[in-house]
């Protein structure tokens, strides 16, 4: 294989999935899977084989090529940008099922001027602030029942909708069965006022990878959205909700030179392989960018990716005297595990898909919006 390549790990990818996919079981939720982490027609199959229900997109151009590919059930977990109304009703008027949200007046006004127009009724949720961590409405207060009955009278409330980003910052067992309670509440709370003011609320949609593998209950939630754990990574190992041997994709490299003095191995992953993307370095343990292991995913203790250059990645054992001219001779392969996954799989166009019995498949992915 040419380096660096994104290597994904199937077996690991399946028992990733297959643990999702109990979790919402167990819980007595539908799985909708977020695939913005891998955007792979083969990853997504495993999921929906495994039980998943629909998917999760973070573009319109993901819910175009999985539609195609035979999702019907598409929900654009994106607050709705007026000027794409018409690539949403596109896809819609091909038979698509795709759900939209939206956090404001203008936006669900937007959407429900242009469904009278076009003679569409788009199934719209409200996404809901249950952490401060980025967008939504708060669950109290008075905006959230204007936005409900400005899309109820449209036809087009379907429910409503929130993600915990912030658990993402946590890593301990009860932080993180805190904030999976707080993100179920806050949004059962949130269809509880809809309801209460006379307005129906069916779908009631939660999740985070963290908040997924850590919730003790999720009463009154009717479908659970999630889309790292597929892959995990060196966040999610910090986070605490996976085992470094469970991350699925790496990033296979090649050893291309040395510093001998400063005890530097150069390989050819440099941050366009590994991305920019340095999440770790926040938390309790930063990896750099990223852990390096063998060609055969073995970890090598201590050894990480330090820094990096657009094409050249520098890795080192931090204070420890190691010959890396005979321990790692030039043509050494190596693998890398990311800091997130998503960021480092899109620096890629395809994966190389290791199956069980060594054989390796190419497994296209899509990129852009």
């Amino acid at each position: 294989m040419e380096t660096p390549t994104a290597l994904l790990d199937v077996t690991r990818m399946q028992r990733n999935i297959l643990r999702m996919q109990q979790r919402a079981d167990d819980l007595g939720v539908s799985l909708r899977p977020h695939v913005k982490t891998h955007k792979c027609a083969e990853v997504v199959a495993a999921q929906i084989a495994a039980g998943a229900t629909g998917i999760t997109v973070s573009t319109l151009k993901e819910a175009e090529y999985f539609f195609d590919l035979g999702i019907r059930d598409v929900l654009y977990a994106v607050a709705m940008a007026p000027h794409k109304l018409p690539q949403a009703l596109a896809l819609r008027r091909q038979g698509c099922a795709l759900t939209l949200i939206t956090d404001s007046l203008a936006g669900a006004r937007a959407i429900v001027e242009f469904g009278a127009l076009q003679g569409e009724v788009f199934a719209v949720l409200i996404e809901i602030d249950c952490d401060g961590h980025r967008s939504g409405v708060k669950p109290q207060g008075p905006l959230l029942l204007e936005i409900a009955r400005l899309l109820y009278g449209g036809g087009m409330l379907a429910g409503v909708l929130t993600h915990a980003g912030e658990s993402y910052g946590l890593d301990t067992p009860e932080a993180l069965r805190a904030i999976a309670e707080q993100e179920r509440a806050r949004c059962v709370a949130a269809a509880e006022v809809i309801r209460g003011a006379g307005l129906p609320c069916l779908q009631v949609s939660v999740g985070s990878t963290p908040t997924a593998l850590s919730a003790v209950s999720l009463e009154g939630v009717t479908e659970l959205r999630a889309g790292v754990y597929a892959f995990f990574d060196l966040v999610m190992h910090n986070v605490g909700v996976c085992r470094i041997d469970e991350l699925a994709l790496s990033v296979l490299t090649t050893v291309i030179g040395h510093q001998v003095e400063k005890g530097w191995i150069i390989t050819d992953a440099g941050w366009m392989a590994m991305s920019r993307d340095r999440g770790t370095q926040s938390q309790k343990r930063d990896f750099g960018y990223g852990q390096v292991c063998t060609e055969g995913g073995e970890v090598i203790e201590g050894l990480l990716v330090g820094s990096a250059n657009q094409e050249h990645g520098v890795a080192w054992f931090d204070g420890v005297a190691v010959d890396v001219v005979e321990r790692f001779p030039l043509g050494t392969r190596l693998r890398v595990l990311p800091n997130h996954a998503c960021a480092t799989g899109t620096q890629f166009g395809s994966y190389g898909a290791l199956l069980e019995n060594g054989e390796v498949q190419v497994w296209e992915r899509l990129r852009g919006w």
